[in-house]
């Protein structure tokens, strides 16, 4: 992240992450969406390593 921070700033802004926030400065942020996409890029690239080593 430190290294591709500039050209992966579409991570974390999906639409369907949840953002909410509140009157005073504060608020809650759950990135549900983007969760979901890293879960599954990491799944398939282990699953290539798996069958391939």
């Amino acid at each position: 992240m430190f290294f591709l921070g500039d050209k992966l700033t579409w991570l974390g802004r999906l639409p369907g992450d949840i953002r909410i926030m509140g009157k005073n400065g504060g608020g809650f942020y759950f990135p549900i969406v983007t969760c979901i996409v890293i879960s599954v890029l990491l799944n398939l690239l282990i699953g290539l390593i798996r069958r391939f080593f």
